[in-house]
């Protein structure tokens, strides 16, 4: 396996137009397909280094991008000045993985907000794609808002947008210490409150992917810790019941936290995952995978 990076520029169309984004990626020695990966809110591509080699070692191909305001990425951390910029780097991820591997099958996988992110770039995407696995998606508010709190957080995304509204538990993330130790530490990890913005945009998007699952029709597994306290994982179950997909699966992990793959059971949940995409890489005529 080799590492290498690039920098993709958002389309002049998109709401950060100019913004680059910071791009890395896992490259096997003869890949047998690829996984564009979309993490989280707050963090950036480099805590997956585990997870690609993992997925390298197996023959995966993995290519992950820090969103707008994440990690090396530019943009302000803690905000998003609309959901679709988000949506943007992941249109600008598939065109670069399409150009640059156009014969590999393609999976996508998202955690947390990226996979609501994920989930939310299916909707026009899904035939680019073999199949998704979205890892403790962020469909659902861990705590539903009332009615009350989300009109102040629409009134404060409008008129002050970058204001500070929720901050993250970071012992949340797993139940290893050293594990919530290095992301406090990372100083490419967002430690302060998302903004009202990014909250509002969130909501949003949570709203319109409820509307719209009905139409994702491709391979999809959902997997959650059932401890989860960041994403909800009944939101999760909800998602793939509303999905028109007919291979589907959700998956509940007992006693995990929100970051299945950073829980000391984290490799063999990762194996798990590619155990399943295994099952799903296109065959060729003659039988061996393309």
């Amino acid at each position: 396996m080799h590492q290498e990076t690039a920098q993709l520029t958002l389309p002049p169309s998109s709401r950060a137009a100019g913004a680059t984004l910071f791009l890395q990626i896992w490259m096997p020695t003869a890949p047998k397909a690829v996984i564009l990966l979309a993490h989280g809110y707050a963090e950036h591509v480099g805590r997956y280094a585990a997870f690609a080699q993992q997925a390298a070692d197996a023959g995966y191909a993995v290519y992950a991008l820090d969103h707008w305001g994440h990690g090396q990425s530019t943009g302000q951390r803690g905000f998003v000045p609309d959901f679709s910029v988000f949506l943007d780097g992941m249109t600008a991820l598939l065109a670069y993985v399409e150009a640059h591997q156009p014969q590999l099958p393609r999976f996508l996988l998202g955690h947390s907000m990226g996979g609501l992110i994920a989930a939310s770039h299916l909707v026009g995407h899904q035939t680019s794609y073999t199949a998704a696995v979205l890892s403790g998606p962020a469909v659902q508010p861990g705590t539903p808002p009332s009615r009350a709190t989300r009109w102040i957080g629409h009134i404060l995304s409008r008129l002050f947008p970058q204001t500070g509204l929720i901050q993250l538990d970071a012992a949340a993330i797993s139940r290893d210490p050293d594990v919530v130790a290095r992301y406090v530490a990372d100083p490419l990890v967002h430690t302060g409150k998302m903004s009202a913005r990014l909250a509002a945009e969130m909501l949003k998007a949570m709203d319109a992917l409820q509307t719209s699952a009905h139409q994702l029709r491709l391979p999809m597994l959902v997997a959650f810790g059932a401890e989860d306290r960041l994403a909800a994982p009944q939101g999760g179950a909800a998602l793939v019941a509303a999905i028109a997909s007919q291979d589907k699966e959700f998956r509940l992990l007992p006693g995990l936290y929100h970051e299945i793959f950073n829980e000391p059971e984290g490799a063999d949940v990762i194996q798990g995952v590619l155990a399943w995409m295994d099952a799903r890489v296109p065959a060729s005529q003659d039988g061996q995978t393309i």
